[in-house]
């Protein structure tokens, strides 16, 4: 049960935050918004992953902020809608530039969210040692 309603829980803030994104770059043209959820969201995943890897923690804890939080900040379904909607109307170089900072800056931040989060996980346990 405590895991069901870590999730929970982290889904609402995800979801929330991801609203008040959207309303702040809603009068753009380009989905900006839902670039930065996506790629930030991935980050996020990635360092909470390899601190979580380094550093151990509840599994509850791991729901909540990973498939909770992260699942609800970020969003694919969103992604293609806007990439077809870009598209269709007419912005083949900036569907494609869409596409490809949302894959590959997805890719590169969620690693570099991962090394991070190692180290940080790895410096704590450090210090845990040297008290």
């Amino acid at each position: 049960m405590k895991n069901i309603l870590s999730i929970a829980f982290g889904a609402v803030i995800g979801t929330w935050l991801r609203y008040l994104l959207y309303i702040a770059t809603s009068p753009l043209s380009f989905p900006l918004g839902t670039l930065f959820e996506n790629v930030s969201g991935s980050f996020l995943l990635g360092l909470l992953t390899g601190f979580f890897v380094r550093k151990g923690t509840k599994e509850w804890l791991k729901l909540g902020l990973g498939v909770g939080l992260c699942g609800g900040f970020t969003t694919f379904s969103t992604f293609i809608f806007d990439s077809v909607l870009l598209w269709s109307d007419g912005y083949l170089l900036k569907t494609i530039i869409y596409i490809g900072v949302t894959f590959i800056g997805g890719l590169i931040f969620v690693v570099a969210g991962f090394v991070l989060g190692q180290r940080v996980g790895g410096w704590s346990q450090k210090r845990k040692g040297n008290r």
